[in-house]
C-alpha cells in the first residue's frame, strides 16, 4: 500500500513538473541565440599561448592558465574603457600574444598592453575602409576602399596599392564568388616583406539590375553577376613590395578565364603557389611563381576529372621547411592528405582515409605530427587525428562521438564539443598523455521549456549508400494518433544538415512546430550532400535533383510506412538550394505533397552564376538537355498542391530572376501560385524580420497541409 502510494505521488509530481514548464514561442524560438536558448559557450574562446588561453564572459576578458585552469587576470570594459571611453562593448580581438592584443576600434587598429593596461601603438586608416587584413609582424593594415587596395602603417594612413580609376577592376577583395574555399583578396607574406593580392577585371561580366525602394524615388542598384555560359571575370595576382611601395603581377594569361584560387606564399617568401583551374573546373595546375619576377618557375603537378576538381585548401608548408608543403587533395574519392616537394614530387600519400579530412588544425610543437579534423566513419561526427610525418601513424585523439571542433596551440587543443545528448562541453586535450581535461559545460538551455524529442535515422539509397536522417516529434507523441509531416530539405552541395551535435543541427522552430502544432519535421542529406566523398557528392554533374529526388522519396516512402504517419498531409520546405528541390519535387512528384514554400529557390540553373553553376552543370550551351531537365518552369503545369515563393528583392545570389520567370509561367500555363517578396534583404531573411518569414512559412503549411 505505501509502495502504490509512493509511485502515485511521483507520478504527479512528474506530471505537474511537466505542467510547469515554459511554452516556447516561435519568436522566441528564431531568435533563439539572443534569448538565450542555445548552449552557453565560452565566446571569443582562443589560444594567448600554450600555457594560457581568453575568453569573453560577459562585460570582461578572462584569462586562465592550463596548468591549473585558474584565472590568471581579468580585462573590464570598464580597462578598455580608460582608453577608450567611446566602447559601448568589448572589443572583439584580432590577434593575441602573452605581451600584448589587437584589435579594431571605428578605423584604427590598436596594438594593447593588457596587463597593464596601456596602448602601445595605433594603427588609423581610411574611415571608408573594408576587408581590413592585419599583419602583426610589422604593423601594418591592408584595406580597400570602394575597388582599390591600400596598406596603414602607425605613421601613414594611406599608402596604395592600387590606383585604379575603372571601376570594373577591383583589387584586393575576394574573386570567384567566394568559391573554391576563397575568403578572402588580400595575403601578407610570412615577414610582411609583400603583400599578394587578388584582382578581377569585371568588364565581361553582365550588370545586373536590384532595385533600392528605400530612396525617393525608387533607384537602380547594378551589381555585377556572372550567369552561367556567359561572360565572367578576368583574375590576376598582383604583389606589393612594402619597402618599394611597388605593385607588380604575376605572368598569368587569364584571358581565357581561368581561375587563380588557394594563394600561399613559401615560407622564404620567393614564391607564391596558385592553384589554377580552368573555367570547365575539370583541369587544375598547381603552379610555382617567382614572387619578385612573376615568371612561372614550374607546374608542380597536375588533377583531372570528368566531372569536376575543386581545390579549396592552400599549400601548407611543413615548420621550419621551406621545401616540402602537405596538399589536400580528393583525387582518390576523399579528402586526404599528400606531402610534396616544391619540385613537385610526390613524398607521400600521407593519409588513406575512407572519409573526408575537414580541415588542419596545424602542426604540434615538435612539428613531427600534422593534426587534422576529419569525419571519420560515420559522417555525423567530426574527430581529431594526429597524423606522423615520417612514419605514417595516425592516432585518432577523440573517443566520444558528436562534433568535436578544436584550436590548436603547441600540444594542445581546445576541444569545442557538443551531440544529440550533450549540449556543450570545452575540454583541452594533451597531444603527448592523450589526457583531457573538461573546462566548461553547459546545461541544457531548454530544461525549462517543453520540447520536442529528435532522433536519428539510417535509410539506403538505391546504389546502398546509407542516407542519414533526423526526426523531430512531439513530446506528447502517440504511437497511436496520425500526424502531419513537414520535410526541410536542402541537398546541395557544400551543406550538411544531418550532425551529430546539439540538436541534431536542427534550428529551434522546428523544435517549437513539432511540439507546438502536433508535427513530425524530418531531414534527410541526400546525394550531393557534403562529407560523404566525392562519388556520392558527384552523382549530380550535368543533373541536379535527380539523384537528390530519388533519396528524398526514400525518406517519404519510408514515413508514409509508419502507422504514426498521415500519409495524405506531406508538406515540404526548403531554401536556396532547397527551394529548387522543394519546387522539384512539387513539381515532379505532385502527389507526394499538399503543400511547398520554397524561398530564395533556384528555377533555372542558366540564371545562376558561373563559378558555382558550370561546376555541377556545365554550360547550357554545353549541357541543354540537363539544364532543361532541372527548369521548374517546364513542369509547373504538374503542380497539385499549393506552393508558395519567397524572394528577398535584393537577392544578389539567387537573382530575383528566378521567381519572377517561374511566376511568368506559372500565368502563362493557368496555373496559381503564391509569391511573397522581403523588401530590400538579400538572399535570407535575417534580424527581427525573420520571425516574420517563419511564421509565414509555417502559417502557409499549417493552412494548407491538410
Amino acid at each position: 500500500m505505501i509502495r502504490k502510494f509512493f509511485l502515485i505521488v511521483l507520478a504527479f509530481l512528474a506530471i505537474n513538473t511537466f505542467a510547469q514548464k515554459k511554452e516556447l514561442t516561435l519568436k522566441d524560438a528564431v531568435l533563439g541565440y539572443s534569448k538565450g536558448l542555445y548552449p552557453k559557450n565560452l565566446n571569443r574562446l582562443q589560444w594567448i599561448d600554450d600555457n594560457s588561453y581568453i575568453y569573453n564572459d560577459n562585460d570582461a576578458y578572462i584569462v586562465k592558465k592550463v596548468s591549473d585552469n585558474t584565472v590568471s587576470l581579468k580585462i573590464s570594459l570598464k580597462d578598455f574603457q580608460k582608453g577608450f571611453p567611446k566602447l559601448k562593448r568589448l572589443p572583439r580581438i584580432l590577434a593575441i600574444d602573452a605581451n600584448k592584443m589587437y584589435f579594431k576600434t571605428g578605423n584604427s587598429v590598436v596594438s594593447y598592453d593588457y596587463h597593464s593596461p596601456a596602448v602601445l601603438s595605433k594603427i588609423t586608416f581610411d574611415k571608408k575602409g573594408q576587408n581590413t587584413d592585419l599583419n602583426t609582424n610589422k604593423n601594418l593594415v591592408a584595406y580597400t576602399v570602394e575597388n582599390n587596395l591600400y596598406i596603414a602603417n602607425t605613421g601613414n594612413s594611406k599608402i596604395p596599392v592600387t590606383e585604379i580609376e575603372d571601376k570594373n577592376i577591383v583589387s584586393g577583395q575576394a574573386i570567384a564568388r567566394y568559391e573554391f574555399g576563397i575568403t578572402k583578396g588580400t595575403f601578407w607574406s610570412p615577414n610582411a616583406n609583400y603583400l599578394a593580392f587578388y584582382q578581377k577585371d569585371e568588364s565581361n561580366v553582365t550588370n545586373y539590375p536590384l532595385v533600392d525602394i528605400t530612396t525617393y524615388p525608387a533607384s537602380l542598384k547594378n551589381i555585377k553577376y556572372p550567369m552561367a555560359g556567359q561572360g565572367s571575370e578576368i583574375p590576376k595576382i598582383g604583389i606589393f613590395d612594402v619597402a618599394k611601395k611597388k605593385t607588380h603581377y604575376l605572368k598569368i594569361d587569364t584571358s581565357d578565364e581561368h581561375y587563380l584560387t588557394n594563394l600561399s606564399w613559401s615560407p622564404d617568401e620567393k614564391y607564391v603557389f596558385v592553384a589554377e583551374v580552368n573555367r570547365a573546373q575539370n583541369h587544375m595546375e598547381l603552379n610555382m611563381y617567382n614572387a619578385v619576377t612573376g615568371k612561372k618557375v614550374r607546374t608542380l603537378f597536375t588533377e583531372d576529372n570528368d566531372k569536376w576538381v575543386e581545390p579549396e585548401t592552400p599549400a601548407l608548408f611543413l615548420p621550419n621547411n621551406k621545401k616540402e608543403f602537405i596538399w589536400i587533395s580528393e583525387r582518390d574519392g576523399f579528402k586526404n592528405l599528400y606531402l610534396y616537394s616544391i619540385k613537385g614530387k610526390l613524398k607521400k600519400q600521407l593519409t588513406k582515409f575512407t572519409f573526408p579530412v575537414k580541415s588542419i588544425l596545424g602542426f604540434d610543437k615538435s612539428g613531427e605530427n600534422v593534426i587534422v579534423s576529419a569525419t571519420g566513419k560515420d559522417a555525423r561526427d567530426t574527430h581529431f587525428f594526429k597524423v606522423n610525418l615520417k612514419y605514417g601513424e595516425i592516432t585518432k585523439l577523440t573517443s566520444k562521438k558528436g562534433m568535436h571542433n578544436g584550436q590548436l596551440k603547441g600540444n594542445n587543443i581546445l576541444d569545442n564539443f557538443s551531440s544529440l545528448q550533450i549540449p556543450r562541453e570545452i575540454s583541452i586535450i594533451n597531444l603527448k598523455d592523450g589526457q583531457e581535461e573538461t573546462i566548461f559545460v553547459a546545461q541544457n538551455p531548454l530544461q525549462d521549456y517543453k520540447t520536442a524529442t529528435t532522433e536519428f535515422l539510417t535509410l539506403y539509397a538505391n546504389d546502398g549508400k546509407p542516407l542519414y536522417a533526423r526526426m523531430i516529434k512531439p513530446s506528447n507523441f502517440d504511437y497511436n494518433k496520425k500526424y502531419p509531416v513537414l520535410i526541410y530539405v536542402y541537398g546541395g552541395p557544400h551543406a550538411q544538415l544531418v550532425t551529430n551535435r546539439w540538436l541534431g543541427g536542427a534550428p529551434l522552430w522546428m523544435n517549437w512546430f513539432a511540439n507546438q502544432k502536433d508535427y513530425i519535421v524530418f531531414t534527410l542529406d541526400n546525394h550531393g550532400s557534403e562529407n560523404r566523398g566525392f562519388a556520392f557528392e558527384s552523382v549530380i554533374h550535368r543533373n541536379t535533383g535527380q539523384a537528390a529526388m530519388e533519396d528524398q522519396m526514400k525518406g517519404v516512402n519510408y514515413l508514409k510506412k509508419l502507422p504514426y504517419v498521415d500519409a495524405n498531409r506531406i508538406a515540404v520546405h526548403g531554401w536556396s538550394y532547397g527551394g529548387f528541390m522543394t519546387n522539384l519535387l512539387m513539381t515532379k512528384q505532385p502527389n507526394t505533397f499538399t503543400t511547398g514554400v520554397a524561398g530564395g529557390p533556384v528555377t533555372d540553373w542558366k540564371y545562376y552564376e558561373v563559378m558555382y553553376g558550370e561546376r555541377y552543370m556545365d554550360t547550357p550551351q554545353e549541357n541543354p538537355e540537363g539544364y532543361k531537365n532541372t527548369r521548374i518552369a517546364n513542369f509547373i503545369r504538374n503542380l497539385k498542391g499549393k506552393l508558395l515563393l519567397i524572394h528577398g528583392s535584393v537577392d544578389p545570389t539567387v537573382v530575383p530572376q528566378h521567381s519572377m520567370t517561374l511566376l511568368k509561367a506559372a500565368v502563362d500555363k493557368e496555373v496559381q501560385l503564391d509569391f511573397f517578396t522581403y523588401p530590400m534583404h538579400k538572399h535570407n531573411v535575417r534580424g527581427n524580420d525573420r520571425v516574420h518569414l517563419m511564421q509565414k512559412v509555417l502559417d502557409y503549411i499549417l493552412e494548407n497541409n491538410k
